[in-house]
């Protein structure tokens, strides 16, 4: 059966890093098949990225390899890492990406705050630090993991080669705190965790945390009253069609019908988003 290795990374496809690493892959493992989960991720943003990989990963089947490299301290001394977790592959810095796939499995880090947290992991979740530079390309550089430690490693994976043999076992790794929103009498607060190519707000609130009750949404001073159905349903006389939306992750999404919610709300991750219930409605 032929491999399927995803790749993820902030690097954009401006330049040629993401086709350098596919080559470095594909002169090791040529029949692999590569897949581009995404190459948007914010520059930098560990825990954006961790979403996406977390929301997406299972869509794949089992036994995929999934390449993510959003990678701030290439070069320092974070540790480089192969996970299997529920029969997928993952290869990934230890800063805190793989965070949203292991909540998938039950780990999550105790404590609050922005920073990733040394945490346990077991029931079924391997972890290995790729202590092993048999499988890397040489020279490495310093600045350029991607190409010379994550993807040869990847491709080396998908020829086979046993997590035992890229290094040494770990037993705990770097996972972000993932508090569930907070929720206070009707209203529930939470944050905007993704901006996607249209523009769309994803929040951090699933949509299965909402009350049984209408609801209001409020983001940048602005009140959206009840979720739409889909992205065209809001009044054409509406002067700004801004919409909340139940999207395909699970999460609260904020729209603009034809437009882009994050340019015309100004907003960037980080925003606070409220739902609350509605009042006299």
């Amino acid at each position: 059966m032929t491999r399927i290795i995803t790749l993820s990374t902030d690097f954009g496809t401006e330049d040629p890093y993401v086709g350098v690493m596919k080559g470095v892959i594909l002169g090791i493992n040529p029949g692999v098949r590569l897949v581009d989960l995404t190459h948007s991720v914010g520059a930098q943003q560990v825990l954006e990225g961790s979403f996406l990989l977390g929301t997406a990963f299972s869509y794949f089947t089992e036994g995929t390899i999934h390449l993510a490299v959003v990678d701030p301290g290439v070069g320092s001394s974070r540790r480089a890492l192969a996970v299997e977790a529920g029969g997928y592959y993952f290869v990934a810095p230890d800063n805190g990406l793989l965070t949203h796939v292991l909540a998938e499995f039950g780990h999550m880090a105790r404590g609050s705050g922005d920073r990733p947290i040394l945490t346990d992991i077991g029931n079924g979740v391997r972890a290995f630090s790729l202590t092993n530079p048999d499988y890397w390309l040489h020279p490495v550089s310093s600045t350029f993991h991607g190409r010379d430690v994550f993807s040869p490693i990847a491709a080396h994976l998908s020829l086979g080669i046993g997590l035992e043999e890229l290094g040494e076992e770990v037993s705990s790794l770097l996972v972000f705190p993932l508090e569930r929103p907070g929720r206070e009498g009707g209203t529930i607060s939470g944050r905007v965790i993704h901006i996607d190519h249209f523009g769309n707000l994803v929040t951090d609130i699933r949509i299965g945390d909402f009350p049984d009750e209408p609801v209001d949404v409020l983001i940048a001073g602005r009140v959206i009253h009840g979720l739409s159905s889909f992205y065209a349903d809001a009044g054409v006389s509406d002067d700004v069609p801004l919409l909340a939306i139940a999207g395909s992750t699970g999460y609260l999404d904020i729209a603009v019908r034809n437009g882009n919610a994050a340019r015309f709300l100004r907003v960037t991750p980080g925003a606070p988003v409220q739902v609350v219930v509605s009042r006299g409605r």
